[in-house]
């Protein structure tokens, strides 16, 4: 049901995001990126190790090379990434992407020449280059995958886009650092790789299909200060969308501090060598990768935003822990990696590096998603530059204030906790300025840990606009369900007593449910709730309503009340064509939040807590949509009598 994909998106089904590598409309441009990261870090890190051990060069000591590389490199981020983020909405994606990966073999040649050369100079300005073709890169990698997969893939194409990126830096550093230090032919070597990688990056470039531009009359403005400023704003207007940013923009914070700290950590705090801080990267980057790939199991194959509050909070354990498993190491004298390996305390270590870095990768994945989800296709590019404009932003500053708090006397082991204890607190203040974050894992948790929920139809629920959800009412936490199984938010409107319900209430006044009562108890709470969900489907929203007017009290469906007439009666008097989605849950009677206990001869809920123990089955089968001309409540309630017969 999307709307703004070209034809050549169509989505056949597959088994897992695996699939996607056989597919044209994937593949090339995965393994396009993939050779994009590999060649950055292969180049980067071969340059960093020949004037940090191989060359002797006054005004760049060890000490500040790879600080004055790492620098250059991210610089045009920030000058660039504006003015890439207009040129992608302007122009086709996939000619951008050949533009691009045509400028990498020229970079590659002429730092080839500096290689062979040992010009030190000339090898700087090509980092400066490289980081313009990533900042170029940046804003077609994330707003390509909106145009080529469907919503319910987006989050497996992250995923793979971003364990391939890791993967491929991993696979670039190591590369870097033994092809530079072979005798004699080191930086020859290198040179013929980096050249290398980058034609074989533009020859998959080729193969990626076209993806039209989305703002093609867009009038690019080349001043980067004022479009920068602009692109900020424009991702500013989005509250969701621009918290998320800011959210990603912490990741990189985070992940930075811990991987420019590696090399020290290794040294002065495990006592290993050179090859223990490559195990460290290692396992870092296995972590992220493994992250990445376990969200789209983990989220249905939907954009599952609730798994961001599970990888903060896994970010900050292992980050705390880290710092309990390491500040007791004994000292010793310099070891390599296999006695490193025999000690049973470091073993440790590496498990809390290896489950930080992939709660990191559960914590980034539906964001950046979420982002391609919510943004309008015409300004993406723009949205995503923005991102790589923070981004940048926030690795500066993680590495300004880790300085400084290595300056003031902190160890590394502390900067850690610090930075563990940091991710909480900013952690949960995004989740209190986006409450949908914590709503979604909430109801995460609900339908994978307290019941096996099982969802039939959910590609019947719109994309985008408007739209009334039409469900049964069995349970109390029937809304907590519906929100689990659509990637979009949805505003209920519920009966007014259900917020008197401790823990409940205060669930659904975060989610914003509209509370209704009976036009002759309350008669300005009844009009009120019908204005707010007038309001929620002018906003393009999904309002979920029960027709019913109340939970069940014997397990059978109740007969439809004319409230959805009046909704609807209101969207065509807003000229909106609002279709009706019929739903049915399905086994929750008898469940722990149903009203199946009989106290003093009244049915109620929430008396027996294990009634059906864990687990339990439940279902959602969701029906084809209604146009609101054919609505009708005994029709509606016939299409949803016959949904739950569906099995």
């Amino acid at each position: 049901m999307r709307t703004d994909a070209p034809p050549a998106a169509a989505s056949p089904a597959h088994a897992n995001q695996f699939a996607l590598l056989r597919q044209r409309r994937f593949a090339p441009f995965f393994w396009t990126q993939f050779a994009g990261a590999a060649n950055d870090n292969l180049f980067k890190f071969a340059f960093t190790v020949m004037v940090t051990y191989q060359l002797q060069v006054a005004w760049l000591p060890p000490s500040l090379a790879g600080l004055a590389i790492g620098a250059l490199f991210i610089l045009p981020f920030l000058l660039f990434s504006a003015t890439a983020g207009q040129l992608t909405d302007k122009y086709d994606k996939a000619r951008i992407i050949r533009l691009v990966k045509t400028l990498e073999i020229a970079i590659m040649a002429l730092a080839g020449w500096g290689f062979m050369a040992a010009n030190v100079p000339v090898l700087l300005g090509c980092v400066f280059l490289m980081g313009l073709h990533s900042t170029l890169f940046g804003p077609v990698k994330f707003a390509y995958l909106p145009q080529a997969l469907d919503a319910h893939e987006l989050t497996g194409g992250n995923g793979m886009v971003e364990m391939g990126t890791f993967v491929a830096i991993l696979l670039g550093q190591v590369a870097g650092g033994l092809l530079v230090a072979l005798p004699g032919i080191g930086h020859g070597t290198v040179a013929a790789a980096c050249v290398a990688v980058a034609v074989i990056g533009r020859l998959t470039a080729q193969a990626v299909p076209a993806a039209p531009a989305t703002d093609p009359t867009l009038a690019v403005n080349w001043n980067p200060v004022s479009e920068t400023w602009r692109n900020l704003r424009l991702a500013h207007g989005n509250t969701v969308v621009f918290r998320s940013l800011l959210g990603i923009s912490w990741m990189w914070f985070f992940g930075a501090t811990f991987l420019s700290q590696f090399p020290s950590f290794a040294k002065e705090v495990l006592h290993g060598d050179a090859q223990v801080a490559s195990l460290l990267l290692v396992v870092f980057s296995v972590g992220i990768g493994a992250g990445s790939l376990l969200c789209e199991t983990l989220s249905r194959r939907q954009v599952e935003i609730g798994l961001v509050p599970l990888g903060a909070i896994g970010m900050s354990v292992f980050a705390i822990d880290l710092y309990f498993a390491s500040r007791g190491l004994p000292p010793s004298a310099e070891m390599g990696l296999g006695a490193f390996l025999a000690q049973p305390a470091h073993w440790r270590v590496m498990a809390d590096l290896a489950l930080l870095s992939l709660f990191a990768g559960l914590y980034s994945v539906p964001m950046y998603a979420l982002i391609q989800l919510r943004s309008q296709p015409t300004h993406r590019a723009r949205i995503i530059a923005a991102n790589n404009i923070l981004n940048a932003l926030f690795m500066i500053a993680s590495a300004v204030i880790a300085g400084a708090l290595i300056g003031a006397g902190f160890s590394i082991p502390q900067v850690f906790l610090f930075t563990g204890i940091a991710n909480a607190v900013v952690a949960g203040y995004i989740f209190l300025l986006v409450p949908e974050y914590l709503l979604r894992f909430i109801a995460w948790v609900a339908s994978r840990f307290v019941y096996r929920f099982k969802v039939r139809g959910d590609e019947q629920i719109p994309d985008h606009g408007p739209a009334v959800l039409v469900c049964n009412h069995v349970s109390f936490v029937d809304a907590v369900l519906l929100m689990a199984a659509s990637p979009r938010p949805i505003r209920f409107l519920m009966d007014h007593r259900i917020f008197r319900v401790p823990v409940l209430g205060w669930l659904f006044r975060l989610a914003k449910a509209i509370p209704i009562a009976p036009q002759k108890e309350d008669p300005a709470a009844y009009e009120r709730a019908f204005d707010e969900a007038a309001q929620v489907l002018r906003e393009g929203d999904l309002l979920g309503i029960f027709p019913e007017g109340g939970i069940t009290r014997d397990g059978t469906l109740q007969p439809f009340k004319g409230g959805v007439m009046k909704i609807l009666a209101r969207a065509q008097e807003d000229d909106l064509a609002v279709p009706v989605v019929p739903m049915a849950l399905t086994n929750l009677w008898g469940s722990y939040f149903s009203r199946i206990e009989l106290r003093g001869g009244e049915p109620v809920a929430m008396v027996r807590p294990f009634r059906r123990g864990f687990w339990s089955r439940v279902g959602l089968n969701v029906g084809t949509s209604l146009p609101a001309s054919a609505v009708q409540p005994e029709l509606l309630r016939e299409r949803v009598s016959n949904l739950l017969t569906q099995s």
